[in-house]
């Protein structure tokens, strides 16, 4: 067994593991949480890049099973050049975050337990071969969600991740009646295995009743309209801090995992042959697209606007899936796999410059952040490279993802898909422009009279942390007043958290201008399960 193998468990149990010790630290020392999760992501990422190198020079995947056992009674894991895209924008968007959250908040050490559970739920989603333990991680990953939304201020936010458990116990419940169906019909449960045992089934009934229920369950998870009603609650009532983390990566996980099932446990043949497969795909993702564009256009709280965004751009990611079904398209494939991670990053960038933005001077709607290019330019200007590359204006990692998922549906002449990726781009545009017009076209309110001063702080600033380890009021005196009298130095701002907004937006560039090299890193994949 080599070093390398062995960093398949490690980078799944690590996270697991250290989640108990911001507690059990905490009994004797504070605020340990923070320092403790620095270096397991860190160590993660680290991790990360080493073996994504290893997959991705050698052109093949590398595999461990656990205690040695066979994969039909036994646990795999398996790291191949799709699962690693999301491994590494797990790890990296984990470490970021993180960073963010030594200045911005949330803390405590329970916040940095519920954080590192959810770390290792997500990489256990992206590295498992197994179908039942994909079940596993997917409730790991939600229950440590669940937390995290209820850490929010007020009884929204409880409210909120309980809509969230309710909807994700019963897409939890789906996937694994889908799966139990499955597992009756062939008598395994590990992935490759079922790829082979699928098309020779006698009960064909049962795999075809299986892949419905798992349908409806993702259709849940990934927040697919009319079931993704958890999603906007979730994504605004959650501390500021935690909504970068779970907006860029729970559901991105959940549509990996789709796509996983259907191109490696499924497989294209399959799934081609079975009647309305591809065109149920193809509709839902098509609606979330249609749906949630509108739906974010009419919204006047920009996190409320960023999630039903969110619900959107998953669609779009469906919709290709659905392409690939219909037409064994690799480009769709390709396209769905660059949006997925482009998504992530983006909508990571997005989320902790609106947490940035409520911090400096709790601006929340799309009025208050008029004038904010004026006081904050370099966040501004962060937030616009973002939102234009959610448009899909190149060179954003955006325009890379709706590119090729386009160009699949036409090669496939899928043409209402293709109207519809170019209807939600205008859409997107829409409510894009009416935060870059706030920002930059439209003066922030003037002070009618005097008022007390409030901690200053620019974009180039720094600022402690508080010792109470809780996150910043959002009804402070002196940011809800600022907001209105047009004061934009009402809370302080580091450095670091503004170069980590930054540091998104760059990332969305360079990606999309890497879409090219991702589509090559993807071509042994691809040849392997689509051709």
């Amino acid at each position: 067994m080599s070093s390398v193998d062995l960093l398949l468990p490690l980078l799944i149990a690590v996270p697991i593991l250290a989640a108990t010790l911001p507690i059990a630290l905490g009994l004797w020392v504070d605020r340990t949480g923070w320092t403790v999760a620095g270096l397991t992501t860190s160590a993660l990422f680290v991790g990360a890049i080493a073996l994504a190198s290893v997959v991705y020079t050698r052109g093949e995947e590398v595999t461990h099973r656990l205690g040695g056992y066979s994969p039909e009674f036994g646990i795999q894991l398996v790291a191949d050049q799709f699962s690693m895209l999301i491994v590494l924008l797990v790890t990296a968007v984990a470490t970021g975050v993180l960073a963010y959250t030594r200045r911005g908040g949330p803390r405590g050490n329970t916040f940095y337990t519920a954080y590192l559970l959810l770390t290792g739920g997500l990489l256990g989603i992206s590295l498992t071969g197994d179908v039942f333990n994909l079940f596993v991680f997917l409730e790991i990953t939600s229950l440590a969600t669940y937390a995290l939304v209820a850490s929010g201020d007020g009884p929204e936010a409880a409210v909120a991740s309980l809509k969230y458990l309710i909807l994700g116990t019963i897409a939890a419940s789906m996937y694994l009646i889908g799966v139990a169906f499955v597992f009756m019909a062939t008598g395994t449960l590990n992935m490759l295995e079922l790829a082979e045992a699928i098309p020779g089934a006698e009960s064909q009934t049962l795999i075809h009743t299986g892949v419905a229920f798992i349908v409806v369950g993702f259709a849940v998870k990934v927040a697919q309209w009319p079931l993704h009603t958890w999603q906007p609650s979730a994504y605004q009532q959650a501390p500021d801090g935690v909504t970068p983390l779970i907006a860029a990566l729970v559901s991105t996980a959940s549509a990996y995992a789709f796509g996983r099932l259907i191109v490696t446990v499924f497989g294209i043949d399959y799934l081609t042959a079975v009647p309305n497969a591809a065109a149920v795909v193809l509709t839902i993702g098509c609606v979330s697209v249609l749906a949630g564009t509108i739906l974010a256009v009419i919204q006047t709280e920009v996190k409320r606007m960023l999630a039903y965004s969110s619900v959107s751009q998953f669609g779009l990611v469906i919709a290709a899936y659905g392409v690939v079904i219909a037409g064994s398209s690799e480009t769709a494939f390709i396209g769905a796999a660059i949006h997925l991670v482009g998504h992530g990053l983006v909508k990571a960038g997005l989320f902790l410059g609106v947490a940035l933005v409520a911090r400096s001077y709790d601006a929340r709607t799309v009025d208050e952040y008029a004038g904010l290019a004026k006081s904050r330019p370099i966040a501004a200007g962060a937030i616009a490279v973002l939102l234009l590359s959610l448009v899909g204006v190149p060179p954003g990692v955006g325009f890379v993802g709706k590119w090729y998922i386009a160009l699949g549906a036409v090669q496939s002449e899928l043409w209402p898909v293709a109207a519809v990726i170019f209807l939600s781009t205008m859409l997107t545009l829409a409510y894009a422009a009416r935060l870059l017009e706030k920002m930059y076209f439209t003066p922030s309110a003037t002070a009618e009279r005097p008022h007390a001063p409030a901690p200053v702080a620019t974009d180039g600033g720094d600022a402690e942390p508080d010792d109470s380890g809780a996150e910043p009021a959002r009804d402070e005196p002196g940011a809800a007043i600022a907001a209105i009298r047009g004061d934009r130095s009402a809370a302080p701002v580091s450095t670091g958290m503004v170069a980590i907004v930054v540091l998104a937006a760059l990332g969305a560039v360079a990606l999309g201008f890497a879409g090219g090299t991702i589509a090559e890193l993807l071509d042994p994949f691809l040849t392997e399960v689509i051709n």
